[in-house]
């Protein structure tokens, strides 16, 4: 089940992330690029960690 950010196309331009979890894996996609990659549950936990510490805020 992919499920979309409540962040994605807050700006009206169209760009959305959609995560799927499937207890091994996280898939990730742009609305734009459905084959988007895939990436192991702990890669997936640091990476939100990092976001919500703000490491990739500009």
């Amino acid at each position: 089940m992919w499920r979309k950010s409540s962040r994605s196309n807050t700006g009206g331009n169209g760009n959305c992330v959609e995560v799927a979890l499937d207890g091994r894996a996280a898939r990730v996609r742009d609305s734009k690029n459905p084959s988007g990659p895939t990436v192991a549950l702990g890669d997936w936990a640091g990476f939100l960690s990092a976001a919500k510490k703000g490491a990739y805020d500009r």
